[in-house]
């Protein structure tokens, strides 16, 4: 018996040993984990779902709504898009994602609402988070073969609440969903309307399968689901890259290029491997492009390069190289180095290069038909990403390969002498225009502090390269040239250039007739509130195609008198620098790439969204969110 009393005592020491050292185990995890820790979230946040319709059909389109309902003091970490990361924090995202669904049911990307920053006591960064009712869309398309029946899903939820002071455990829970498929005659009813009003439906357009184009108010769409629709969107990608060659940083590329295979137009074998080595060197850049895009996570579009301003110093840096390299301005001798990185161009390795660097320049001046595609190839399966960037590619560089293969059309090209040579030069000033302008918003994006305006004194040193183009052509042209119409011509154009320099350089230094408001989500949402109208305009310093639609279209007479209202606040979204709220609001609204103008009614809807645009259609825009308003 007293044996037996022994064990049973040694047993509950054991047992007591083991709980004390749990208990403290535990509370060193505590401390650690600190300032996570674990209390009932029941009454903390709920969350429940709701559809946007009481039935559906085949072919169409029906929205899940995910509800968070978060107590008061509260809130929930924000999605991993929109979540700030904190060393030496552990911070869970909120997540919604349908793990099950039932077989021709389409889910597309879950739409989360906007976070917003929040200071708290355990780190001293502002946090993003959900607070109040948070509610979280999940659209998703019904295929046409599907049959009546039920709609089966199942939802996996998960977030992470806090306090001012502590955030609990994250939490997890499995959802399960059906809504009825009816025979396609039956017209659904739309339900819970308050609930959906927040849905943004201009945000799926490129995943829902028809992409949508707007060139100047020539509006299409392409419906991708069939491959009818696949091979039109190709074709349409291939113009894009057409369209790419047309733009400024691009266009003093060319003469020189014509000028290189009209030299080599007599030996027919010569200029085509000249025509096709550069057209090969646009092809890999659009490639590597794609598979950026395709396989590099947070990589989505083709400008994005542009955001990083040592990759824009250093794009400057080389055109100034090729400038006074290739195009002869200067009879100096050049380290060894740099003929490293600026081969002469009638070389296979130089007009390899020169493709590479052709299709480069035109990334910040995005055409709107393969903005429009590759925004949907970024939403695709790796595979067709790197197709369509291919075939964007493959249009940029056919211009080449026509002129390599067709010697006649650069044959009347001047290839040496002093007209020739002139070219060179004024096209040199010119790519030295170009180095100027990259090295200048490079700059202006590292001196950036958002949410003020970006430094745009640089203008000036691209406008002098300018001037001097025009100011050396009216010379040498009174200098060489033998008839008097050309000398008349040459010299007129060369003083046009040198004004027009100068009222470029005035126009794109100031900042507008425009009263802009650049924004932070505090101003954003102060507008809202006061129920106007917001105009929402985005762009970038190292984006001309930003800069023509503002000096084209926003600072006309119209325009300018309609955003004096007192109901419509423009607000400007500067992304040249470290500004990633700017960033954040441009993927929120359902874009990877600028220009864009964004109009909201005043009860937060956007109205109108587009990346090339009229000043009527803006006026129309702003007649229908006044309409709303009312």
């Amino acid at each position: 018996m007293t044996k037996t009393a022994g064990r049973i005592t040694t047993w509950l020491c054991l047992i007591s040993l083991i709980l004390c050292v749990s208990e403290t185990i535990a509370g060193n995890i505590e401390g650690l984990l600190s300032p996570v820790i674990d209390k009932p979230v029941k009454e903390i946040v709920t969350v429940r779902t709701a559809w946007s319709v009481d039935r559906t059909r085949p072919g169409s389109r029906v929205v899940l709504a995910v509800i968070f309902d978060i107590a008061k003091d509260f809130h929930i970490n924000a999605d991993k898009s929109q979540i700030i990361p904190v060393k030496d924090l552990i911070l869970f995202p909120t997540r919604v994602q349908v793990i099950e669904a039932s077989e021709g049911i389409t889910v597309e990307a879950p739409q989360f609402p906007q976070a917003h920053p929040l200071k708290v006591d355990f780190t001293n960064k502002n946090m993003m988070f959900f607070t109040g009712q948070a509610i979280v869309f999940l659209p998703m398309k019904i295929d046409e073969k599907v049959k009546p029946g039920f709609l089966h899903l199942k939802v996996q939820i998960g977030y992470q609440a806090c306090d001012a002071q502590t955030c609990l455990l994250p939490k997890k829970a499995v959802v399960e969903e059906t809504l009825q498929i009816v025979e396609s005659g039956q017209e659904p009813l739309e339900i819970n309307k308050e609930l959906f009003a927040g849905f943004n439906a201009a945000q799926t357009d490129v995943s829902r399968g028809a992409v949508g184009f707007d060139l100047f108010g020539w509006r299409f769409s392409v419906n991708v689901s069939s491959w009818f629709g696949k091979i039109l969107l190709t074709l349409t990608a291939v113009l894009g890259g057409v369209l790419l060659n047309f733009t400024p940083c691009v266009l003093p590329i060319i003469p020189i290029k014509i000028i290189s295979l009209s030299t080599a137009a007599e030996n027919r074998k010569r200029c085509f491997i000249l025509g096709l080595t550069m057209s090969l060197g646009i092809l890999v850049f659009w490639l590597i492009l794609g598979m950026m895009v395709a396989l590099v996570s947070g990589f989505t579009a083709a400008n994005q390069l542009f955001q990083y301003p040592v990759f824009t110093i250093l794009i400057g840096g080389i055109i100034a190289v090729m400038a006074v390299g290739m195009c002869g301005l200067f009879s100096v001798r050049l380290p060894g180095f740099i003929y490293m990185i600026n081969p002469r161009q009638d070389s296979l390795q130089g007009s390899f290069g020169l493709g590479i660097l052709t299709a480069i320049l035109s990334t910040p001046c995005t055409a709107p038909f393969m903005g429009a595609a590759a925004a949907w190839a970024t939403t695709q399966h790796p595979v067709t990403t790197i197709t369509t960037f291919t075939f964007i590619g493959s249009g940029m560089a056919m211009p080449y390969l026509i002129l390599s293969a067709s010697p006649w059309l650069v044959k009347k090209m001047p290839k040496t002498g002093p007209a020739s040579e002139l070219i060179k030069q004024v096209m040199g000033l010119f790519m030295l225009a170009a180095a100027a302008y990259f090295i200048g918003s490079g700059l202006s994006a590292f001196l950036a502090k958002p949410p003020d305006p970006p430094d745009r004194f640089y203008w000036w040193v691209v406008m002098t390269f300018c001037a001097t183009a025009g100011g050396w052509l009216a010379y040498r042209t009174v200098r060489i040239a033998s008839g008097k119409g050309p000398r008349v011509f040459f010299t007129v154009l060369g003083i046009l250039m040198i004004a027009m320099s100068v009222i470029g350089g005035l126009r794109l230094t100031d900042r507008g007739p425009i009263d802009w408001v650049y924004y932070t989500q505090e101003r954003f949402d102060e507008a809202v509130k006061q129920r106007n109208i917001v105009v929402m305009d985005f762009t970038a310093e190292w984006c001309l195609n930003c800069k023509a639609l503002e000096h084209g279209v926003l600072n006309s007479r119209k325009i300018i008198n309609l955003f004096a209202s007192d109901d419509i606040v423009p607000i400007k979204v500067d992304i040249t620098g470290k500004n990633p709220a700017g960033k954040r609001k441009l993927k929120e609204v359902g874009s990877l790439t600028i220009p864009l103008l964004v109009i909201y009614s005043a009860d937060k809807k956007i109205v109108f969204k587009s990346d090339f645009y009229t000043a009527d259609q803006i006026v129309n825009a702003v007649k229908i969110a006044r309409e709303g308003k009312d």
